[in-house]
């Protein structure tokens, strides 16, 4: 599939159009449901730090430093691309399955077009672009939302929460957290095009096929993260 799919497309203006959509589709509708989650994945993290730190010898700032590794590190790449499994990836499946089931692949394949290239590439190349720059919005909204509950919890002040986000800062790990998005987004995009590109049956198959790529799309999410965290950590 993926090899039909990345051969030398037939009309690049239709391309592009579709690609624009599919990003519209990655990128815009899901922003929204991105910031709420990681906006109280960050406040909800910076409570659960302090509630499991409180003792005298353990200095403030260390809380937001927790706050900002483990945000970058795996709630914002993981979590948010398991969410993205599940709105994105069930999306392209029934998408595919039911113009599979309603014939319309075949009929664009009677007209000559390479339906893997133009309806699965722009899928692909869209996540791959799209997902990372959602996961670098998740992080600062994240982060930020840890800043506001510290704030208003009078858990930590607003200095020392500035303090502890430049606390041992190790730029590697936004790079990890880049990869892992870079290779969640294939996922999210291939998985869920696969079963929907193949489906047989009516209704009730499409379901299943949707329901079947977003299983196996966050368990490959969570293998994927413990391949990586072991081969780059």
């Amino acid at each position: 599939m993926l090899a039909g799919s990345f051969r030398k497309p037939e009309n690049r203006k239709v391309y592009w159009k579709e690609f624009i959509e599919q990003c519209y589709d990655f990128g815009i509708r899901s922003l929204p449901i991105v910031i709420i989650i990681s906006f109280f994945l960050g406040a909800v993290l910076t409570i659960q730090t302090a509630y499991q730190l409180v003792a005298p010898f353990v200095p403030k700032p260390v809380i937001a430093q927790i706050n900002r590794d483990s945000t970058i590190l795996e709630l914002s790449p993981t979590v948010i691309c398991i969410v993205l499994a599940g709105v994105v990836g069930s999306k392209i499946a029934s998408e595919l399955g039911n113009m599979r089931v309603s014939e319309q692949i075949d009929a664009l394949e009677i007209m000559g077009i390479n339906t893997r290239a133009y309806l699965i590439m722009p899928k692909i190349i869209a996540a791959v672009i799209i997902v990372p720059c959602l996961i670098t919005i998740s992080i600062a909204v994240s982060i930020f939302g840890g800043y506001i509950a510290g704030s208003f919890s009078s858990i930590i002040t607003e200095e020392e929460f500035r303090q502890g986000l430049r606390l041992e800062f190790i730029p590697y790990n936004l790079f990890f957290a880049m990869v892992k998005s870079f290779a969640f987004a294939l996922v999210i995009s291939i998985i869920p095009s696969y079963y929907g590109y193949y489906v047989k049956g009516g209704a009730l198959e499409i379901g299943r096929a949707s329901t079947t790529s977003v299983v196996v799309s966050c368990i490959l999410i969570l293998l994927f993260d413990y391949v990586l965290s072991i081969l780059l950590l």
